[in-house]
């Protein structure tokens, strides 16, 4: 399989999505209100990954791009929990790209206490053999369950997915800690952002 061909039209996904939410971003920004995003980043997984997923979940090379939703991976994150929401809200109504999946990880957490919204989409890419249809996935959380999501992933890396009892049981309590937090945070979210409006206009 020539992976470099296979995969360029996943990292073109990438770049076009992080433009177009960071200009989603800059727009809240030059009409001084609240702006919903954090920030953006992106990846393409990485070909060992592939292989090892594809391996453990029996997906045959050849289905790999329509078994496989998360090889182009986008992360948005926001500071609080309703911005989510208004990020999704605000996705739907997009003509660029087709919704084809949604789970809910926070108002249904995972049993590791993971929590996260993911949107599974389809994304017209221009290649020089014309239109392709290129599967991607947006994961889109807080801050603090981004710091907790980090956290688990490398924990899982170190233990191969079999995170010691202990630590586990540690995990879980800090995911309820990060999302007290969130919850606390909603509820002064009007100061925060009159605060960061006020030293907004302050530093133009």
């Amino acid at each position: 399989m020539n992976w470099e061909a296979m995969l360029a039209p996943y990292a073109q996904v990438i770049e076009e999505l992080k433009v177009k939410l960071k200009g989603m971003r800059s727009q809240f920004d030059y009409e001084s209100s609240h702006s919903p995003i954090e920030f953006v980043t992106g990846r393409v997984k990485p070909i060992p990954s592939i292989l090892e997923k594809a391996e453990n979940r029996q997906i045959p090379l050849e289905h790999v791009e329509r078994d496989m939703q998360d090889i182009a991976g986008v992360r948005v994150v926001c500071q609080f929990v309703d911005d989510i929401y208004t990020i999704v809200n605000m996705l739907h109504t997009r003509n660029d790209l087709t919704i084809v999946g949604e789970k809910d990880y926070i108002s249904e957490k995972k049993d590791s206490g993971y929590r996260s919204y993911h949107m599974i989409i389809e994304y017209p890419v221009e290649t020089i053999k014309g239109i392709k249809m290129v599967i991607a996935e947006i994961q889109i959380r807080t801050l603090a369950m981004n710091f907790w999501a980090t956290n688990e992933h490398s924990l899982n890396y170190k233990y191969k997915g079999n995170i010691p009892t202990e630590i586990k049981e540690r995990l879980q309590r800090a995911g309820e800690a990060a999302f007290k937090l969130d919850e606390e945070m909603s509820k002064i979210k009007d100061e925060v952002q009159e605060a960061r409006r006020i030293f907004h206009e302050k530093n133009k």
